[in-house]
């Protein structure tokens, strides 16, 4: 086959994709899905994802920490913590990255890291919940979700749902200090 004929083929086939694609975007500019409340057929053995509770509804309830603290593994909370080293390093003396160096946090105040600019949602975080340290409790609610707990946050993380693995990280938190906190 000559190049004459393979630049046919491939002007075919370029042609049938650039045709297909178009298609494809008229079909849903013009037809719009209708998203079910519910689903109309339900799969046995499926279960159905609970999704967060709508605005002006209650809001999720947060299981206290103090009685996972104590089966908490600090090793399994520093396997966690790999997902928040993207932004936040947790050594001794450690430079502040997108988040704050969270060594011997743990009883801090919130926002007072030296040298990381906070926002202003996080500023007021104490004021808002009555706490103005970083105690189990409070670690708890910001890592089950961030954006819930201080409205405004520029943390960008959806937060850890399983209780476990936010007393695992707690735990991991807590050996990151030159004199780790008592458990509550």
């Amino acid at each position: 086959m000559d190049s004459y004929e393979f630049n046919k083929v491939a002007g075919a086939i370029l042609t049938a994709l650039l045709v297909t694609t178009a298609i494809g975007f008229m079909g849903n500019a013009l037809i719009h899905p209708i998203k079910l409340e519910k689903p109309a057929y339900v799969v046995p053995g499926v279960e159905e994802k609970q999704e967060a509770a709508p605005a002006g509804g209650a809001p999720a309830v947060i299981e206290p920490i103090a009685p996972l603290l104590a089966s908490a593994d600090a090793n399994a909370g520093k396997a966690v913590f790999k997902q928040c080293q993207t932004c936040h390093n947790a050594d001794k003396d450690g430079k502040n990255a997108i988040g704050p160096n969270l060594f011997d946090i743990v009883g801090r105040k919130k926002a007072s890291h030296p040298g990381f600019a906070y926002s202003n949602a996080m500023q007021g975080a104490g004021q808002k919940s009555g706490e103005d340290s970083w105690t189990y409790e409070e670690i708890n609610k910001f890592l089950a979700n961030p954006k819930a707990d201080v409205p405004g946050t520029k943390m960008t993380f959806v937060g850890l749902k399983k209780a476990q693995d936010r007393a695992n990280v707690e735990a991991y938190l807590r050996g990151q200090s030159d004199s780790p906190k008592p458990l509550p």
